[in-house]
């Protein structure tokens, strides 16, 4: 599966407008953030059954994101395994605590995509392959040996973000939960990103782009 498209030449897909493809695929994240802001202290009754605000704005989130990520993959002409696997676990999780009236199943997504990632990038570091470079070599091209490097501490940073979730909507309230997973992951990856400039410059490559 994964030793044919390191040869390969990686469909790029179609290009879209930054701002577009920022808006699809943020904007969701933002309008859930701001929808429970504006819910969280109410109570709605449907059906029979009373549901807090957090659970109907769940509601509204899962399928918003399906169709924010099904118009990214029509406008582009793909999707990254990353993006289907986020979506697969956000319809399940998202769906359990709809149908539970239970939240706990949503809180508990970030720390199940997480964990999945990460086990997938350890699974490829003990076979001695970066599953990271996969993904994201068309973006930073890099020796074989920055690719090991960076899929290590990305591996590990997940495994601690799965930890850092479980802990914080385990024993601080809702609405924290929420601040930590609309900023705090985000500025986490975001940070990560930042503080591997330096492995960027040592193991990064140019020359190739010379040769055609």
């Amino acid at each position: 599966m994964s030793e044919q498209t390191s040869e390969q030449p990686m469909d790029k897909g179609r290009p879209i407008n930054p701002l577009l493809k920022s808006v699809l695929e943020y904007g969701p994240v933002v309008l859930f953030f701001i929808a429970y802001l504006r819910l969280k202290d109410q109570a709605f009754e449907i059906g029979g059954t009373s549901y807090e605000g957090f659970i109907v704005v769940t509601a509204g989130f899962v399928p918003l994101m399906v169709l924010s990520t099904l118009a990214l993959w029509k406008l582009t002409g793909k999707l990254s395994k990353m993006q289907v696997m986020t979506l697969v676990l956000i319809v399940v999780f998202g769906g359990l605590s709809v149908w539970f009236n239970d939240e706990r199943f949503f809180k508990m997504k970030p720390t199940m995509i997480y964990l999945l990632f990460g086990g997938l990038l350890g699974f490829g570091l003990l076979r001695g392959q970066s599953y990271l470079r996969v993904v994201m070599e068309e973006m930073m091209p890099l020796q074989d040996e920055g690719w090991m490097i960076l899929t290590r501490r990305l591996c590990a940073v997940f495994f601690a973000l799965a930890v850092a979730n479980e802990l914080i909507w385990r024993m601080m309230s809702t609405e924290s939960w929420v601040y930590f997973k609309t900023f705090g992951l985000t500025a986490a990856m975001f940070l990560f990103f930042m503080t591997q400039a330096r492995l960027f410059q040592t193991y990064g490559l140019e020359e190739d782009k010379d040769t055609s």
